[in-house]
């Protein structure tokens, strides 16, 4: 799920809200302690809200702002570059002055989106021995986002499952990972299988796209029984998921949340 933002029920407002479609990009603008872009994100939809959401709303019983838009965050700063970092233009500067703004000026959105991504750290992922690892810490991380109790190298009647997530101490694991890079993968969903049969866990198989032709024989054979089961998932979406989340985190600190 994405972040909700809405505006207020003016005619002005609803215009713009009226505009908005899904797609499209939006750019995070921060008025202190810079004033600047410091992050741009995607329209996933927007709705109108007759219930109240955020605590003002709430306090007072009535809804303040029920124009209403989910969207991603695709990229934030680091708050430690908002300084040098966050792009600005006499354009930009005159629209963020009026609050939530359709923009026109659709090259210069590009322009500062392009620029805001050259601050991207490289990608994490490699094609190193250690690719298995990286993905392994990665989870190990979201899990924890989640407010998980996230554990990695968990046991399970002698072998060792690659990440679990669990709600609480003390509980079976509710979510299982395996992560194969050029292992086996009959062993690595025999673990899975094991895992659902015993805990009734959601289980995952994080693998590399040219795997998952042999994943899906597997799963139309010896692993029929857990084929509706279980979520293949490629490598390279757990490294999106990742930078999201952490995106999303680093936003949540900077504006206190």
């Amino acid at each position: 799920m994405g972040r909700i933002w809405g505006l207020i029920d003016k005619p002005n407002m609803f215009k713009r809200w009226e505009k908005i479609q899904e797609g499209d990009k939006i750019l995070i603008y921060a008025t202190r302690p810079v004033q600047g872009v410091i992050g741009h994100g995607t329209i996933l939809r927007k709705f109108k809200q007759d219930r109240p959401l955020w605590p003002p709303e709430v306090q007072k019983n009535r809804v303040i702002w029920p124009y209403r838009f989910e969207f991603d965050v695709d990229y934030v700063l680091p708050q430690e570059k908002w300084d040098k970092s966050s792009v600005v233009t006499e354009y930009i500067r005159n629209a963020a002055r009026a609050g939530f703004q359709v923009l026109n000026k659709y090259d210069e959105v590009k322009k500062v989106i392009e620029l805001l991504e050259q601050n991207k750290p490289p990608q994490p992922l490699t094609t190193s021995p250690n690719l298995h690892d990286q993905i392994q810490v990665m989870l190990h991380e979201i899990g924890e986002m989640q407010g998980f109790i996230s554990e990695t190298e968990f046991d399970v009647d002698g072998a060792r499952l690659d990440v679990v997530w669990r709600r609480v101490e003390r509980s079976v694991p509710t979510y299982v990972f395996e992560i194969q890079v050029g292992g086996n993968l009959y062993h690595a969903l025999s673990k899975l299988k094991h895992a659902r049969d015993i805990w009734n866990s959601r289980i995952y198989l994080i693998v590399a796209q040219e795997d998952k032709t042999k994943v899906d024989e597997l799963l139309r054979g010896a692993f029929h029984e857990i084929r509706g089961e279980i979520k293949v998932i490629e490598i390279s979406r757990i490294s999106e998921l990742y930078r999201k989340k952490k995106d999303y985190k680093e936003l949540e600190n900077a504006l206190g949340l």
